[in-house]
């Protein structure tokens, strides 16, 4: 009896579970970064720092910057500690459930093929949290890999590895990044005392992803990733550290003229995170323990569903449009130590706090995007509704156990409608001219409705009555692309309205309620609904090849940018928001000097910022300089060295109420290896 042999199925490229790029994103303000720029950047956030008002809540990376200053903004209208920005991998956000923060070194540059960064307020398929805009990251897929073997001054070791291994229908991606730094002393020269310490840091990250090609337009992605990080925060007695890990199921089919595609995924997020915190005496000559955070448990998890449909005929075009939905959920709470006096002659916290809650976003959405001829008309609109619940703070006396605080927070829910719409023409001759309006939202995290936390003398009180902060934006743009230059402009008027603010209080020495005692040279602030920020600005870019021996490119960014504090916070009214510079400029050159030896340089600028919401602490003018130089041993070997701050400039990224300035890294020079294969 014969047996029917079934027919060997056909060869399958296997990628990534995703949707491609929607049609519409073109006629929004998109900067694409590709594997030059990463391949070239140790860490993924001073990667992104070479876009002008592209930054951290402070001027320092995340090579030294605390976990929760780690939030990513677009554009100098307002930065935040918990971002306003919306920070994806291939869809999944990764921004941190509980403060929304970003901890940057669980994402290797290695481990990208490239990212959109989409300035503007991403409604539609982005919904909460990208208030500034979006950045979308591409895990990589290419099947090869790369390592990068370097070692500096400070101590500083890196070793990161990504590979992409293909058998069939399978492929197996892995990444793995270890870095270890002695650090640098924040605060230096004649500012300095016994207590200043480094910077140190010790980080270890890794994800591994498989994608199973299920036919030629379906594939399923499975990814798991986790971190660990260890920093000291520049201070004798204070810390930081943040674990965490996460898990992603995305399963898709690819759309084309005569079918349907979609995609659905399901993620989740587990992070912790522990902060010590000390006062400083008199002279900086000691410091005594004020709080130690010691754990801060949180989960996030979500799920997102998209239905896309291209190349639909109508009205003598083509219409893609995309139907979706998404949840997200997460819960967290710090749990905490503080009241440090004297016990029975010994110095220990007398207090305990818990304090957390839930939160939730559940939004429904759709996308189309119309072009013909020259003309492309994209637009979109969803609905979120939003809560707060199960809020609660408890502090208790150590000794007796008493409750000293218990509040309980009343439930909050609401619904945000937000859109976007845009307008895009082809000139001819490479010219470009398009226009938007859209508006977003960003709920307060966690961290801003239940977390209290203390810099040195400064103290920052929780506020669980924040509503979500949302924002309005227009903006026009022209852009010229022809052979080897290309040149953009845009002009754009943003508002954000009830914006989240870390209002000042009041000074020390002082005893305030819930707070404490604050010292001499602290101030007290609250996270608070501050009124409306209103900014307008101008982004310019510009690049340019000679041949294949030379690239230069060039970027500036102007936003004026002034709060209204209205009679929450009357005392802001006509201030700039803190940590937004009004300037903000980039440029680069790569020459290939010979045919194995490539030189890259880049410069970037930046005005003076204002530490503060008083804008009583101002942080100067700030412009350094990077250099690179490769050399080619033979094909996907690569030997380089690199000196960062080149000119040794003194980069003010923090100032006490006593007028204490601290700086970013001083010049410094490393060395190292890369494989590609």
């Amino acid at each position: 009896m014969m047996q029917d042999i079934p027919a060997p199925l056909p060869d399958v490229v296997v990628t990534a579970a995703r949707l491609p790029p929607a049609a519409g994103e073109a006629a929004f303000s998109v900067i694409r970064l590709g594997r030059e720029r990463l391949d070239r950047a140790t860490r993924l956030d001073e990667a992104l720092a070479t876009v002008p008002a592209v930054s951290l809540f402070r001027r320092t990376s995340s090579l030294a910057a605390n976990p929760t200053t780690q939030g990513i903004s677009l554009r100098s209208i307002a930065p935040s500690g918990a971002g306003r920005t919306l920070v994806t991998l291939d869809g999944v956000p990764q921004n941190d459930p509980f403060g929304g923060w970003v901890i940057w070194s669980q994402l290797p540059t290695e481990s990208l093929s490239g990212l959109d960064i989409i300035r503007g307020a991403g409604a539609g398929p982005y919904g909460a949290g990208a208030l500034t805009g979006v950045i979308a990251l591409r895990e990589r897929e290419a099947v090869g890999g790369r390592l990068d073997l370097s070692g500096g001054e400070y101590g500083g070791r890196r070793l990161a590895a990504a590979t992409t291994l293909s058998t069939g229908r399978l492929a197996l991606t892995g990444t793995v990044q270890r870095e270890l730094s002695d650090g640098y002393t924040p605060v230096r020269g004649a500012g300095a005392g016994a207590v200043d310490r480094p910077l140190d840091l010790a980080t270890l990250s890794g994800a591994i992803r498989a994608d199973v090609a299920l036919s030629d337009a379906t594939a399923l992605t499975l990814r798991a990733s986790a971190y660990d990080e260890d920093r000291g925060s520049g201070l004798l007695g204070a810390r930081s550290s943040a674990t965490g890990q996460s898990y992603a199921a995305t399963l898709s089919r690819t759309p084309s003229a005569d079918r349907l595609g979609w995609r659905a995924q399901v993620w989740r997020r587990e992070s912790d995170f522990a902060n010590t915190s000390v006062a400083v005496a008199a002279g900086r000559a000691t410091t005594t323990p004020a709080n130690d955070q010691f754990a801060t448990p949180s989960e996030g998890w979500g799920a997102n569903f998209a239905l896309r449909r291209t190349a639909v005929p109508l009205a003598g075009g083509l219409l893609e449009w995309e139907l979706g939905a998404d949840a997200r959920f997460a819960e967290g709470e710090t749990r905490e130590l503080f009241r440090f006096m004297p016990v029975a002659g010994v110095g220990a916290f007398t207090r305990t706090r818990v304090a957390g809650g839930e939160t939730s976003v559940i939004g429904l959405y759709g996308e189309g995007a119309w072009s013909t001829g020259p003309w492309l008309i994209a637009g979109g609109l969803r609905i979120d509704e939003y809560g707060n619940s199960n809020g609660r703070r408890l502090e208790r006396d150590r000794q007796t156990g008493a409750a000293t605080l218990d509040e309980t927070d009343p439930d909050q829910s609401g619904e945000v409608l937000s859109a976007r719409l845009a307008i895009r023409r082809e000139l001819g001759s490479g010219v470009a001219a398009r226009a938007a309006a859209y508006s977003g939202f960003r709920p307060a995290t966690l961290n801003e409705l239940h977390r209290p936390f203390r810099v040195g003398n400064d103290l920052t009180e929780a506020n669980a009555g924040l509503v979500p902060e949302t924002l309005q934006g227009i903006e026009t743009g022209l852009s010229w692309d022809r052979d080897a230059t290309s040149l953009g402009a845009t002009v754009f008027w943003n508002r954000i309205e009830d914006a989240i603010v870390n209002v000042t209080i009041g000074a020390g020495p002082g005893t305030f309620p819930r707070a404490g005692f604050v010292p001499a040279g602290g101030v007290l602030r609250q996270r608070q609904n501050a009124g409306t920020i209103h900014a307008v600005g101008v982004e310019l870019t510009a690049g340019h090849r000679l041949g294949d021996l030379v690239s230069l490119d060039g970027a500036l960014s102007w936003t004026d940018a002034e709060v209204d504090g209205g009679g929450a916070a009357a005392q802001l009214t006509g201030l700039r928001p803190a940590q937004a510079p009004e300037w903000s400029a980039t440029a680069g050159a790569d020459w290939r000097a010979t045919d194995r030896l490539t030189l890259i340089g880049r410069v970037r600028y930046e005005s003076a910022r204002f530490e503060d919401d008083l804008n009583s602490r101002t942080l100067d003018a700030a412009i350094t300089a990077d250099a690179r130089a490769e050399f080619e041993v033979k094909t996907g070997v690569i030997l380089y060295a690199a000196a960062d701050n080149v000119f040794d400039a003194e980069v003010a990224v923090s100032e006490t109420g006593d007028g204490i300035e601290g700086y970013g890294p001083p010049r410094t020079l490393r060395a190292g290896l890369t494989l590609s294969w």
